[in-house]
């Protein structure tokens, strides 16, 4: 790759263009010509001396001169300058500096089109250097989720090459690589789910399912889990509802939900599901009476491997919400979360009846 400065150099306009000044100097000599020739039924600038002749040449040859010399001082400072500026600014992006900013040229009220580029370029820059900030952040947070399962199965081998320890003692440390290994694939799937999801490899295909038949399948699928905890677990759903949407994918939004709702909930609390419509919308609610989250919680609860409660961080990954934002984006749903620190949680969904 050439220097910047080679660059500069290559892109350098001259200081005195001579085709500007030969161009002017012409032009300005016509001009002379068609006034001469208007206003010589006046005067006999044939009978003119040599002497003034030479005077109205020199004349416009420093005009030529003049007017050159000020045409490149505005391209100079108006066009060129900046682009300059503009050019080292495009350079040190390219190289990898998100932190660069091309200051506007005029206030707003006097905006100009390479204002509104420069504006356009911060914009983009900046969107640039969210972007790679997610993605070390991103790398950053999968490297440390491997790690952990990965140094739980390799240290809880090692133990289990003890040939003296009891048989009690040798099931707990391979039920304890069994959940190791489970939390490692579970952090893979979800891993490649929203990669496909956020790479728009999958396409939502839109049919007609029940989507009360479909919550009532999901959450019975966490009945040995209510059971256990002694959770109170109430579900209000409609009779039924058509919707034309993409059942596989909302089945991740409402598995990663509820987990949550039963995760968050301590033994012998209360989990709701409610389900309701109107002529345009279906309308899903799980709400708990669990832990709850604080504001700062709840402002990054969305986002990609963030824990509010990091008491609980070994019963999952933080990309069980990313997952369920990203499928109800592709299906063109909403959902809001709504929570008091020690009072619950309630996940609202809402959803089109017909994509």
């Amino acid at each position: 790759m050439k220097s910047m400065a080679a660059q500069k150099k290559k892109a350098k306009m001259k200081v005195f263009p001579l085709s500007v000044f030969i161009i002017t100097f012409v032009v300005f000599g016509l001009f002379t010509t068609l006034q001469m020739n208007i206003i010589g039924e006046y005067i006999d600038y044939k009978k003119l001396p040599p002497s003034l002749v030479a005077a109205v040449l020199l004349c416009w040859l420093v005009a030529a001169v003049t007017f050159t010399l000020l045409t490149r001082y505005q391209i100079t400072a108006r066009y060129e300058k900046p682009m300059m500026r503009f050019a080292e600014a495009t350079q040190k992006v390219a190289a990898g500096d998100f932190s660069v900013y091309v200051p506007a040229r005029h206030t707003s009220y006097k905006t100009d089109y390479l204002d509104v580029i420069f504006a356009d370029f911060n914009k983009m820059v900046a969107e640039l250097g969210s972007i790679e900030t997610l993605k070390t952040d991103f790398i950053s947070n999968v490297s440390h989720e491997i790690k952990t399962p990965l140094a739980v199965i390799q240290n809880t081998a090692e133990l289990l090459k003890n040939d003296s320890m009891t048989p009690q003692q040798r099931q707990a440390y391979i039920l304890s690589i069994n959940e190791a290994s489970k939390r490692l694939s579970s952090l893979i799937t979800n891993i490649l789910k929203l990669n496909k999801l956020e790479g728009q490899t999958i396409k939502p295909q839109s049919e007609p399912f029940d989507l009360c038949e479909q919550l009532c399948g999901c959450a019975l699928a966490f009945e040995d889990i209510w059971e256990q905890k002694n959770i109170e677990f109430e579900a209000q759903l409609e009779d039924r509802l058509t919707l034309f949407s993409d059942a596989p994918l909302l089945e991740i939004v409402w598995n990663n939900i509820l987990s949550n709702a039963f995760k968050f909930t301590n033994e012998g609390g209360r989990v709701t599901l409610r389900q309701w419509s109107d002529s345009n919308n279906a309308f899903i609610a799980v709400s708990d009476d669990g832990c709850g989250m604080s504001e700062e919680t709840r402002r990054h609860i969305f986002d990609k491997f963030y824990q509010g409660d990091t008491s609980y961080s070994a019963q999952g990954n933080g990309l069980g919400l990313a997952l369920a934002v990203r499928v109800l984006q592709l299906v063109d749903g909403l959902i809001e979360a709504e929570s008091e620190l020690g009072k619950g949680s309630t996940f609202t969904v809402k959803l089109p009846i017909k994509m």
